[in-house]
């Protein structure tokens, strides 16, 4: 394995990495943002109430992008497996 493949797997497995969290995490910022100018609207300072509503985005967004994150996953992986030939050069 040459030092420009080991950087090219690491490349790839911060990309995908990235892509995978960027739905999730995105949907959340949204939410807890929205719920935050509501609260400093209202006056409202309850703490709980930030978080069940970016809960219920992050499983909204697992539930509507889930199909999408598997084949991302199972592509990078017969990838990374097809290429194990080469990297034992």
């Amino acid at each position: 394995m040459t030092e420009q493949m080991a950087l090219q797997i690491g490349r790839d497995a911060l990309t995908t990495t990235l892509l995978l969290a960027a739905p999730p995490l995105g949907l959340a910022l949204m939410v807890g943002l929205a719920v935050s100018i509501l609260q400093a609207v209202t006056q409202i300072n309850e703490v709980t109430l930030t978080f069940v509503p970016k809960i219920l985005a992050v499983f909204l967004s697992i539930a509507i992008f889930g199909p999408w994150m598997i084949n991302t996953m199972v592509v990078y992986a017969q990838t990374l497996l097809v290429s194990l030939p080469m990297m034992a050069r």
